[in-house]
């Protein structure tokens, strides 16, 4: 708990707006406010009861009135950072927020670091680490499903499954201790075949977590995803299809699409960065060597591949070097123009990419496009093509320490397998305890804890 210090920064976005707000906390916010703040009933702030919304101005140290305001006093520890907190709620305008923040810094208060409010509710214990972390996800959700998320685990549904997992596996510890330390007593629970039981249901659960995380990461980083496909093939066109708007430049001439076009947009609230490329065909065109070099890079990096084909043609080498490219990658093969007479042989192409994974449309008259997004939308869901309720790992830092947590519990299930000393399995426990706890904060490093904070604004 901080004792003896008492930090202000603006909570809004910087900008002209119709109201923007100052925050205060610890344990002088009130004094502070009181200092600028008058009353339009004379009265102090801290006469008020907590959380009561009062109307009067902002003053310099000379009396002059800098704005009018509205200004609310919360007690500890019912706060958003369990201090007492003050938030004084301006005009919108730059200066006016500029000279308030001012004013609170002469009268005793100090300038916020980045993330320092939701910090001090961590380290209040208000909210735990994981809970935290969903504050800034809340802030930059790219979709409804992402806020989704985002608030289910500011809700603590994450940091409540860690702390079931951690307690399950801290149980066998003190049994497997117990037997250690008392070996005369008989404690019918801690048999090796009980320790594998019990250390196997706990992998599963981390097993879900994790086969969740791939749908989490999306919805909070947004997919990279490549469309792919030698020049004139439509890739462009399906672009424009799925954004609703002529971005890039559809043409007839082969080619035509020289930069490298990135859009990040929604498909049924699914967040993709998508990238329209210049293909990966040999040419002696010096600005177009450079966009081939930029789309192998891109394809390198991309965590999906659309592959777009002319199905009025028939395959191409080129078409046939960009197939084997993405073999190795998630991938998805777009026959387009559907609407003209096929030439492509669809047959082959399904016995040597998978009928699954390979769909007619048609990216002029949007026939087919619907097809697409339900493919997507079971890529990214899984088979019932939309987002069923549960917890949904979005950090890759939580993924991280979710596998080293089921690495460490592999080698304890091993160890007990081949009923090693109890010893030697609690170390591989306790290795898989602290990675979760480095989850929730329960046995984060103040070095983690800063580099965490640090990404969030000023003033959250």
């Amino acid at each position: 708990m901080f004792v003896d210090d008492t930090i202000s920064a603006v909570a809004t976005a910087l900008g002209e707006g119709a109201i923007g707000i100052i925050r205060l906390s610890g344990p002088r916010s009130c004094e502070i406010a009181d200092r600028i703040f008058k009353a339009a009933s004379g009265k102090r702030l801290e006469k008020y009861p907590p959380n009561t919304l009062v109307y009067g101005h902002i003053v310099d140290g000379n009396g002059v009135i800098v704005d009018e305001t509205l200004v609310v006093f919360m007690r500890s520890p019912r706060s958003y950072t369990a201090e007492n907190v003050v938030e004084i709620q301006a005009h919108g305008g730059i200066q006016s927020l500029k000279k308030i923040l001012s004013l609170t810094y002469e009268s005793g208060a100090r300038p916020a670091e980045p993330g320092e409010f939701t910090k001090r509710a961590f380290l209040n214990g208000r909210i735990d680490l994981a809970q935290a972390e969903a504050v800034m996800d809340i802030i930059k959700a790219r979709s409804e499903v992402s806020l989704k998320l985002a608030l289910r685990q500011q809700q603590g549904q994450l940091s409540k499954e860690i702390g079931l997992l951690r307690k399950r596996l801290l149980d066998i510890i003190v049994n497997l201790e117990a037997v250690i330390d008392y070996p005369e007593e008989d404690i019918e629970e801690v048999t090796f075949l009980n320790v594998k039981n019990t250390i196997y249901d706990v992998q599963s659960e981390i097993s879900l977590l994790l086969n969740n995380a791939h749908t989490g990461k999306i919805m909070r980083e947004g997919m990279k995803t490549v469309i792919i496909g030698r020049p004139n093939v439509g890739k462009s066109s399906l672009l424009n299809s799925l954004l609703r708007e002529e971005r890039a430049i559809v043409s007839e001439i082969p080619g035509t699409t020289r930069d490298v076009i990135e859009e990040q947009l929604l498909i049924d609230g699914i967040p993709l960065v998508l990238t329209d490329t210049a293909g990966i065909r040999d040419t002696d065109d010096y600005v177009e060597k450079i966009g081939v070099a930029k789309t192998k890079k891109i394809l390198e990096e991309a965590e999906l591949a659309v592959v777009v084909l002319d199905g009025s043609e028939c395959l191409h080498s080129e078409d046939i070097d960009i197939l084997q490219a993405v073999k190795e990658k998630p991938y998805v093969i777009i026959v387009n123009k559907s609407d003209l007479p096929q030439a492509i042989d669809l047959a082959a192409l399904q016995a040597d990419f998978g009928a699954e994974n390979i769909m007619q449309l048609s990216a002029m008259t949007s026939a087919g496009v619907d097809d697409f997004i339900d493919w997507l939308k079971k890529y990214v869901y899984g088979a019932g093509g939309q987002l069923e309720e549960g917890i949904y790992v979005q950090n890759a830092r939580h993924e991280y320490l979710l596998k080293q947590a089921f690495a460490s519990l592999s080698d304890a299930l091993t160890a007990a397998g081949n009923h090693v000393p109890y010893d030697c399995i609690i170390i591989d426990l306790r290795n898989a305890v602290e990675a979760l706890g480095f989850i929730n904060g329960d046995t984060v490093s103040d070095e983690i804890i800063n580099e965490i904070f640090a990404r969030f604004c000023v003033g959250k």
